[in-house]
């Protein structure tokens, strides 16, 4: 019986020092990641706890809030290359009265007139008004017609003298010079003279104007006018040349 018990114990106690000679099994954080034939080798863990704490003071980097836009969000263009950009045009220069495609079509002219007329019967010069309306076909050409009232101062026998002349004829015009407009009429009609004369009574005849003159452009509606004409007539059954000078404006539509 003690026999059986002590060989138990020796059994037993085999067992036990066989179990503190064998080795811990290998912890599988210790080890890397190896190539087959290579040796592994153990590396030490890291300690960022450790490492800053080394020096005997603990440091944590403090938290940053997240950055927030400060302002609203800004939309911009994208920029066009210089090159791109198309050079601007010269200013236009500015327009008076007439341009390529745009012609004042209507001209309503008023003004102060002076005659002199010379007969074999009288002579006498007669002061009035002049009127006139232009129709203009184009840039250059235009229709013209036009009405002289004149009066002059006692004659002989109390008698006034009193001239009307009037006409239509065409009309040519430079609308090259911006403010000034030169032109040139012929004018076509006829006339009548009073007073009564010794045998003769009040008179009807042909009437020619020849001449010209100029406008000065103040804007686009409103001109100044000069003109002066040949007047041509034939009273009394002979001619007569006789010379008007006018100044007045000219509205235009």
């Amino acid at each position: 019986m003690m026999k059986l018990f002590s060989t138990a114990l020796l059994v037993l106690g085999s067992v036990c020092v066989a179990q503190a000679q064998e080795p811990a099994a290998p912890d599988t954080n210790d080890k890397t990641n190896v190539l087959p034939g290579l040796v592994a080798v153990s590396a030490p863990k890291p300690s960022f706890v450790n490492s800053l704490t080394a020096s005997g003071a603990s440091y944590f980097p403090a938290a940053q809030p997240m950055k927030t836009l400060a302002g609203p969000f800004v939309t911009t263009a994208l920029a066009v290359p210089l090159e791109a950009a198309e050079p601007a045009g010269p200013s236009p220069k500015p327009k008076f009265l007439y341009s390529q495609n745009d012609i004042v079509r209507w001209e309503l002219g008023l003004g102060f007139t002076w005659v002199r007329f010379r007969s074999p019967v009288f002579n006498a010069s007669a002061v009035g008004l002049k009127t006139s309306v232009t129709y203009n076909t184009n840039e250059w050409f235009g229709i013209e017609g036009n009405v002289s009232g004149a009066f002059a101062p006692e004659i002989y026998n109390r008698e006034h003298v009193k001239l009307l002349v009037y006409g239509a004829g065409p009309k040519i015009a430079w609308h090259r010079y911006q403010r000034w407009d030169p032109w040139l009429h012929a004018i076509l009609g006829g006339a009548h003279e009073q007073p009564q004369t010794a045998g003769n009574a009040g008179r009807n005849s042909f009437a020619l104007q020849l001449g010209g003159g100029a406008d000065y452009n103040f804007n686009y509606r409103f001109s100044g006018r000069l003109e002066g004409d040949l007047v041509h007539t034939g009273f009394f059954g002979q001619n007569q040349n006789n010379f008007q000078l006018t100044a007045g404006v000219v509205m235009h539509f």
